[in-house]
């Protein structure tokens, strides 16, 4: 059943999970009869079911339950709604002592309530349903893992048990889900980051949600900051850097104090309120109002690298994909309402040209919608989202009506981006704002010489540094492109013998900007080639007699390619083509 008992569940495979779920939450009564029932919807490649257990559940106790819910599902017991007065069910589930489903059904509006029963009344829950006909219909099931979950997500409420389950129309299906989870966990970030020793999150030390980013890892940063600095560079856009806090009553002024206070750091100097900017845009603004601009200025485009903190809840935090601090590359485009269009268009090829750069080919795009809580005039937000439409469809671009997740100064277009494993990850976002123009009093002259409010736009290409890195781990699994690895060759030579030309050769390629290392330890050959493919190290260069004796190289490359020994110049050559290329 769903939390707010209105799950579309339109799909037959979502009928299939939530009814597994339906036949978990049976398993679990009637091996533990004192557990309390709560919530259990489908949701994407699975399901779920909340319970309010004493002890917590063990890998014994899922492995109990797999072989209760089996039992039920062989029965092929049919699943049968009922609706009854709430009266009458509270009655029912106050004798269950279920009193997660009671608070439930005191939410409800409507005077009756529906029930589901399998079998001959052999289990009654709370649910509006659908279900498939009969628990046989569930061919292929896996019980996943056992997390913590407040109640309705409230971090007042109790601390329950949820267990997540995944359920297919048949084994083959599962088992090649199940496939592409074991391939997830091999390209988890924060494993390969730990592996390759690009980073580290000191939660007791330091604090959650807060990156350490070691040599290697501080140097792919600084190749993605670079790479996308100068591309903004190329197409028109002006560097900026703002403060890290800013005047509590600037965020008063912006709306985020009202719309988004609980995500915010403030503190005091002198008895007045600061907060830590969570976004980049009133600093932006306030750039942009120093001093007056003319109609042909227009646009303005202001780009920042800029650092930001949002208190996000510890149950969130993960890895890189969600922290506490991170930086964005951040962008507001001041231009006139006849530019709007055009503008966007112009971040959405940008958009594309870097995400293509590192790899990435395909999307899904969502067009967000104004929210419940927003502020600016609905005919701004009305004018504002058909602009964003109109740049969508003169481009071309295949999108989805996101009703009512728009941020609260205005509409968006986020971007999704699919990895190696065909999973969607947010990524880029650009958003039209008729609002936070007006609350700080933008303006430009127009051609008749009158005072006129510019449009902004907000837009932020990998979103945050921190989240992209992380995808970008994950896509590539840690074997980077070339152009991208931390260290693009290491130099091996066989004996001591060997180091003063393996030395030469390391020198020669630092001055062509080749990322290079020296493994001249005292190991053996086969331990440092090794140790050399675990780093996922693009080329291993070999030097013993032969190559001394010839000033060449042998070429190893990533995975396990050898090409032979090659003059030094070809395999500059060679990686060179490679780098500027980005293959």
């Amino acid at each position: 059943m769903s939390v707010l008992f209105s799950m579309d569940y339109s799909r037959d495979i979502d009928k299939l999970r939530h009814t597994c779920a339906h036949v978990m939450a049976q398993a679990v009564k009637l091996l533990w009869p004192e557990a309390k029932a709560a919530i259990g919807p489908a949701i994407d490649n699975g399901f779920y079911y909340d319970f309010d257990k004493k002890e917590p559940f063990t890998d014994q106790d899922l492995a109990q339950i797999t072989k209760a819910m089996q039992k039920i599902i062989n029965k092929d017991l049919p699943l049968t709604a009922t609706l009854v007065d709430k009266k009458a069910a509270i009655d029912i589930f106050s004798n269950l002592g279920e009193t997660y489903k009671i608070e439930l059904i005191n939410g409800i509006v409507d005077e009756k309530v529906s029930i589901y029963t399998t079998g001959d009344n052999q289990y009654a829950d709370l649910c509006k349903g659908p279900h498939v006909a009969s628990t046989g219909a569930i061919k292929a099931f896996k019980l996943m893992s056992v997390a913590g979950a407040y109640w309705r997500g409230d971090q007042k409420n109790a601390m329950l048990q949820r267990i997540y389950g995944t359920c297919f129309a048949s084994k083959e299906e599962l088992d090649q889900y199940l496939k592409g989870i074991e391939e997830a966990d091999k390209r988890d970030h924060r494993k390969i980051g730990a592996a390759l020793d690009l980073f580290h999150i000191y939660h007791e030390e330091a604090g959650a949600g807060l990156v350490f980013y070691h040599p290697k890892g501080a140097l792919m940063r600084k190749i993605l900051e670079d790479f996308t600095r100068n591309l903004h560079l190329k197409r028109g856009y002006d560097l900026v850097q703002t403060p890290n806090f800013l005047r509590g009553k600037l965020w008063e002024i912006s709306g985020h104090a009202d719309h988004y206070r609980e995500n915010m750091y403030y503190f005091k100097i002198d008895d007045e309120e600061y907060a830590v900017k969570p976004m980049n845009c009133p600093g932006h603004m306030l750039i942009y109002k120093h001093r007056l601009h003319s109609y042909r200025e227009l646009p303005i485009k202001l780009f920042e690298l800029g650092t930001v903190y949002r208190y996000e809840k510890a149950g969130v935090l993960h890895g890189l994909l969600r922290v506490r601090g991170f930086t964005q590359d951040d962008a507001h485009i001041f231009c006139r309402r006849d530019q709007v269009k055009v503008e966007v268009e112009k971040v959405l090829d940008l958009a594309f040209e870097i995400l293509s750069a590192f790899g990435f080919k395909d999307y899904t795009i969502k067009l967000s919608t104004r929210p419940e809580k927003f502020i600016g005039r609905p005919e701004d937000w009305a004018l504002a989202t058909e602009s964003l439409k109109q740049a969508l469809e003169s481009k071309g671009i295949a999108y989805e009506i996101n009703e009512g997740d728009g941020a609260f100064y205005g509409p968006k277009i986020d971007l999704k981006l699919k990895d190696a494993l065909g999973r969607e990850w947010q990524c880029s976002t650009i958003q039209c704002d008729f609002a936070l123009p007006e609350r700080f009093d933008l303006s430009f002259m127009n051609d008749q010489g009158v005072a006129e409010r510019p449009i902004m736009l907000h837009r932020a290409l990998f979103g945050s540094v921190e989240r992209f890195f992380g995808t970008l781990i994950e896509h590539h699994a840690g074997n980077f492109p070339l152009w991208l690895a931390p260290v693009q060759v290491i130099v091996v030579p066989i004996k001591s013998d060997h180091d003063a030309f393996a030395k030469a050769v390391v020198e020669k390629l630092r001055q062509e900007d080749i990322r290079v290392e020296l493994d001249a330890r005292n190991e053996s050959l086969g331990k440092r080639i090794r140790e050399a493919r675990l780093q996922r190290t693009p080329y291993v260069l070999v030097i013993g007699d032969k190559e001394v004796a010839g000033a060449m190289v042998a070429v190893r490359k990533r995975p396990e390619t050898d090409l032979g020994a090659m003059p030094v110049e070809q395999f500059l050559s060679l990686v060179c083509k490679e780098i500027v290329d980005k293959i």
